[in-house]
């Protein structure tokens, strides 16, 4: 009598799959995922859907669900390189919540995707361990995820994750371009380094310089991809304790996470129609790695500010009278914050200003002057 099953899992382990590996990887990963879980987690690790109990939501007077996903990009190429897994993790959750937090709301729970050549239980368990540490950084539960293993479409050492988060807010404290003003301050939020956005510039700069990623360089201050593979600075927490603070109820008009696009184009998707801001370039330096890449390119750092953050990771349109209180709370918090431009919807000619960003019928955005020393 032949064992059908045994004959299934010897002709799936033919073709290249490894389910006891998959299976040793969710042992490896239960602990960090579980540190994630809170009461409204039920049913754990390892169910066919995550469970979250929702119960809250009927306090609300009109809830919505916010609900965003992402993936890191080529980032991962340089993880890959370096055999190093341990921050992916953080980049992941910073592209997805961060986003959920832009409209106000609170980030509830997150699922991820690992599509891998080969399951190296160890190495998936380093990525979900960063995504899962990132998560309970931002107070969002891990209740699922996947790990898929593609042999012949992707290398053995080669994967990409993806993810996707849900999160609630009250409809009447929905953050929006609806609620900017004439003279709103613009606040600039400090970024972490080139976060994961523009990584296929970066390799494109560093292969026409033939500097390899396990390379090591002064300029660098060390492995050029240790620096480069710098984690995604997460902006929910400090943000969400400036949204709840009663003494600065209101202030927050609107946010803008600065990832694909750039800084201007991400900034006008967040304002009205018919306003304008300048943002001064000479309140921040651009973090070092910024400085470098853009030397090894030979080209200006002004030239890739629709690619790169350039050390804004965050803006928030906050009303005038509260701006001071806010940058204080946030850079108190963990988030060097300051003012970068102001608001207006006085009439003016809007040649060469960034307006209409991703579908987004918005205001007009223009970096003005020159970077600080």
């Amino acid at each position: 009598m032949t064992d059908s099953t045994a004959s299934s899992s010897a002709s799936y382990a033919a073709a290249g799959v490894d389910t006891a590996a998959g299976d040793r990887a969710v042992e490896l990963m239960k602990a960090a995922v579980g540190r994630t879980h809170g009461p409204e987690v039920l049913g754990g690790v390892g169910g066919f859907a995550g469970l979250f109990d929702v119960s809250f939501l009927r306090d609300f007077r009109r809830p919505l669900l916010a609900t965003s996903t992402d993936g890191v990009g080529t980032k991962v190429a340089i993880a890959q390189a370096l055999d190093k897994h341990d921050t992916i993790g953080q980049d992941l959750v910073g592209m997805v919540v961060d986003d959920i937090v832009v409209v106000g709301a609170r980030p509830l729970f997150m699922t991820d995707y690992i599509a891998c050549g080969k399951v190296v239980p160890e190495r998936i368990a380093a990525i979900v361990a960063g995504i899962a540490g990132a998560c309970a950084e931002t107070g969002t539960a891990l209740v699922g995820g996947e790990t898929a293993e593609h042999p012949g479409l992707l290398g053995a050492d080669d994967y990409d994750v993806a993810g996707a988060a849900v999160g609630a807010v009250e409809a009447d404290d929905v953050l929006g371009a609806e609620r900017v003003r004439d003279g709103d301050a613009v606040l600039a939020m400090a970024s972490s380094g080139l976060h994961s956005n523009g990584f296929s510039l970066v390799r494109h700069i560093l292969a026409a310089r033939g500097i390899g990623f396990t390379d090591r360089s002064e300029e660098f201050g060390g492995v050029v991809g240790e620096a480069l593979l710098e984690p995604t600075r997460l902006y929910t927490g400090p943000l969400l304790r400036v949204l709840q603070d009663a003494s600065l109820s209101g202030a927050i008009h609107s946010l803008s996470h600065v990832t694909g696009g750039g800084i201007a184009a991400n900034l006008a998707r967040v304002l009205p129609v018919g306003s304008w801001v300048e943002v001064d370039r000479s309140t921040w330096s651009p973090t070092p790695v910024f400085r470098i890449l853009s030397d090894l390119a030979g080209s200006s750092l002004e030239s890739s500010e629709g690619t790169w953050n350039l050390g804004i990771g965050m803006f928030a349109v906050v009303a005038p009278e509260a701006a001071e209180a806010v940058a204080a709370a946030l850079t108190a918090d963990g988030i060097p914050t300051w003012r970068a431009g102001t608001v207006s919807t006085a009439a003016r000619d809007l040649t060469g200003f960034e307006q209409g960003a991703k579908g987004v019928d918005g205001g007009a955005v223009r970096l003005v002057g020159g970077y600080a020393a």
